[in-house]
């Protein structure tokens, strides 16, 4: 029997492999960040050949630093930042642009060009998504319209389209001698080009859109073998999982039956709930997503909540402000006062998504005065990313009819207790952190792994579930009312900024 299942966790920060063994513990890391590049306010890219490099040499990592041999691992799994768009050349293997990423905002004006041609709200409807800066296909549309000779090109069939996880596919299976062009069912929901319904591409939507079908990548389960890997690092081992990383951390922490619900940390933070094979159109700003489909079996949707800044607000205090020296000082830095001094901080840095769909926000810190310091800053800007968790979750018990009775958590800001105290106050629900919090990764690993019977079934998932820490509500009623009130206040005065 075959010890481990790899995941490669291509990232908005950074991309690392994890190797799992049968306990979903983790046995090896490799992990190397990648440059953020702003080349105009709004805009954001990345270099997929340099996150291609980093791919291999993650691997690599991984792999010796506990000497683990090709023959030791059963399968790989991919999970990535998903709508984060590229184009490359199929006989080359060279991107045309760099990759624009997911929280890019130049693509406002199609937005808005495309929602005054709409009717009845036809994209939300067809797609589970709302027009908006957020997805693929507006960016998809911009490089089609901006890149010299790609439209060309891709109506010859010589470009190529596809998330981070068909660009990393396509080079591990080969690239320009037989890489396979696939994406999953997840990544495929979020890029705005997939009808919702009968889970293919959606030819009126591409026609309106003038985005030539013969880009797009085939569509494939979430757990399945898709082919072998002939990239060096991990030669000949199956390729066998994919899924976009907030489906795979719903995946990770086993929220496996309706009504179960899991909120990640990251960059931006992502709250799930897992609808079954029900897909519930959303009346209160969520997107209805495709939660995984493992192989013949039926898809599985979610409804999602989204928002922009979260972990990446703390590293905006630290690279931007210099207010902190490392990203773990932000916890006692905030411990530092009582409470936030009466700061609200907004950050609309790339306009507010669910449950508003606001691209004209842009952030603002609200309730200034001399008393503030940089401690009631770091506090404030912890508080924003549970306010903003609370109102998804408000909007996401209206849309599905459930209350929730507590929330999973997991990713990189979760280690942060003072958050996540003032997170289970707000919601007045306990929030649980699992044993294993790397759980995006995980989920990946689950999806590979299940594809080979390196686990037998969902119930081997469950079982290797585990809660490290729960925090209880402590906060008085009418405090939280008052809390909300101006954090709401606070919101209001972002808009209508652009």
């Amino acid at each position: 029997m075959k010890k481990y299942v790899a995941a490669i966790d291509q990232g908005t920060t950074s991309t690392r492999c994890i190797i799992f063994d049968k306990q979903g513990n983790i046995v090896s890391v490799g992990q190397k960040e990648h440059e953020q590049i702003y080349p105009k306010p709004g805009w954001v890219e990345h270099n997929p050949e340099e996150i291609w490099k980093n791919t291999l040499e993650v691997i690599a990592q991984a792999r010796i630093a506990r000497s683990i041999g090709i023959d030791d691992i059963a399968a790989v799994g991919i999970t990535n930042q998903r709508e984060t768009t590229v184009v490359w050349n199929r006989k080359t293997g060279r991107p045309y642009y760099n990759a624009l990423v997911w929280q890019d905002t130049r693509t406002t004006e199609l937005v808005q060009f495309h929602q005054e041609k709409e009717i009845d709200d036809w994209y939300r409807v067809t797609t589970g998504l709302p027009l908006a800066t957020y997805f693929s296909a507006l960016k998809l549309r911009w490089l089609l319209d901006n890149v010299p000779n790609l439209r060309q090109d891709a109506e010859k069939g010589l470009a190529l389209f596809g998330n981070m996880d068909t660009f990393l596919i396509w080079n591990l299976t080969g690239g320009p001698k037989g890489g396979l062009h696939i994406t999953d069912v997840t990544n495929a929901s979020r890029t705005q080009m997939m009808n919702i319904f009968s889970v293919g591409w959606d030819d009126e939507l591409l026609q309106r859109l003038e985005i030539p079908k013969q880009m797009l990548p085939k569509i494939m389960p979430s757990s399945k073998v898709y082919g072998t890997i002939t990239a060096e690092p991990l030669k000949s081992v199956p390729l066998a999982g994919d899924l976009g990383d907030q489906q795979a951390a719903l995946v990770g922490q086993a929220c496996l039956e309706p009504g179960e619900a899991k909120n990640t940390y990251g960059t931006g933070c992502f709250l799930l709930m897992n609808t079954g094979t029900q897909l519930v159109p959303s009346k209160f700003g969520l997107l209805t997503t495709v939660a995984y489909q493992f192989e013949k079996e039926p898809v599985h949707y979610a409804l999602e909540g989204s928002v922009a800044i979260a972990g990446a607000l703390v590293q905006w205090l630290r690279d931007n402000l210099g207010l902190i020296q490392k990203s773990t000082e932000i916890e006692a830095l905030a411990k530092s006062v009582e409470d936030n001094g009466g700061v609200y901080f907004v950050p609309a840095f790339s306009g507010l998504y669910a449950p508003y769909w606001r691209s004209d926000a842009r952030g603002i810190i609200a309730g200034l005065t001399r008393y503030v310091n940089k401690g009631h800053i770091a506090r404030a800007a912890l508080e924003a990313t549970a306010f903003q968790t609370y109102e998804v979750l408000q909007a996401m018990e209206k849309d599905a009819g459930i209350n929730l009775s507590s929330l999973r958590v997991d990713g990189g800001m979760v280690v942060n207790e003072l958050l996540m105290q003032f997170q289970s106050d707000l919601l007045n629900v306990p929030v649980i952190r699992p044993k294993m919090i790397e759980t995006t990764a995980l989920g990946a690993a689950y999806a590979a792994g299940l594809a080979v019977g390196y686990w037998t079934g969902l119930e081997d998932l469950k079982r290797n579930w585990g809660i490290d820490k729960t925090w209880e509500p402590a906060l008085p009623d009418f405090r939280r009312k008052e809390l909300y009130l101006f954090w709401h206040k606070a919101v209001e005065r972002s808009f209508d900024w652009e």
